[in-house]
């Protein structure tokens, strides 16, 4: 029995609306993020569209063992490039160290330590469990008030709106290589179920992170001057 043209109507219109709804969240990101995003390429000059600001924010992206992943390892290349032009004074590592044996801030630190970045420049967030935590964390729990955000380019602009959503002052710097590796594909599929729940918690529930704090001074201490 054909299908009335009402029900087609109906059915048509079910899945625009599902359409909208499902890159409302993606088109909110990108819009909120406009003017405050740079692409850390293959170019010499890319650096030089970032501008300064006290800390730098890396969010996790995985460990093997005592290895960070691809991605989180070019994550962490570019905050000590940002570190050493003198754009940043300090990075605030944050990542997940949720059960044992998986410890993202402490690998992060070792990797940046054995290039060269100065041990009293790093501070460690052991709770960045997702990025709006790792923004709200930065704010309330070590203080900062203006961060350049670094990631990769599929998440660039989620990242950078959660963390102005959030209160801070956010530039955010994101890695276009992770294009040649296959998980990034996986990776970016999921932004659009992420940036759902960004602006679910950031803008509709506020949320408070998993852990809320208390307030630490470690990162007060790395951006004091000598």
């Amino acid at each position: 029995m054909p299908l009335s043209r009402k029900v087609l109507r109906r059915s048509y219109q079910g899945a625009v609306l599902l359409s909208v709804l499902a890159i409302a969240p993606l088109s909110w990101a990108w819009l909120a993020s406009i003017g405050h995003r740079a692409v850390a390429d293959s170019s010499p000059g890319w650096i030089s569209e970032v501008p300064e600001a006290p800390v730098a924010l890396v969010l996790g992206a995985g460990i093997r063992g005592k290895t960070p992943t691809p991605m989180l390892a070019r994550r962490l290349d570019i905050s000590a490039e940002l570190y050493r032009a003198g754009k940043v004074q300090a990075i605030l590592l944050s990542g997940d160290n949720g059960r044992t044996g998986y410890d993202e801030p402490t690998v992060m630190r070792d990797y940046l330590l054995a290039r060269q970045v100065p041990g009293r420049a790093l501070v460690l967030d052991y709770a960045g469990f997702d990025t709006w935590d790792s923004c709200v964390r930065a704010r309330d729990v070590f203080g900062a008030t203006r961060v350049t955000v670094v990631t990769q380019v599929f998440h660039l602009p989620r990242a950078v709106a959660l963390c102005r959503t959030a209160g801070l002052a956010t530039f955010g710097v994101g890695d276009d290589s992770a294009k040649r590796w296959a998980s990034t594909y996986s990776y970016a599929a999921r932004e659009f179920a992420a940036a759902a729940k960004g602006l679910l918690d950031s803008v509709v529930l506020r949320s408070s992170p998993v852990f809320p704090g208390p307030r630490e001074t470690t990162l007060d201490a790395a951006l004091r001057p000598g």
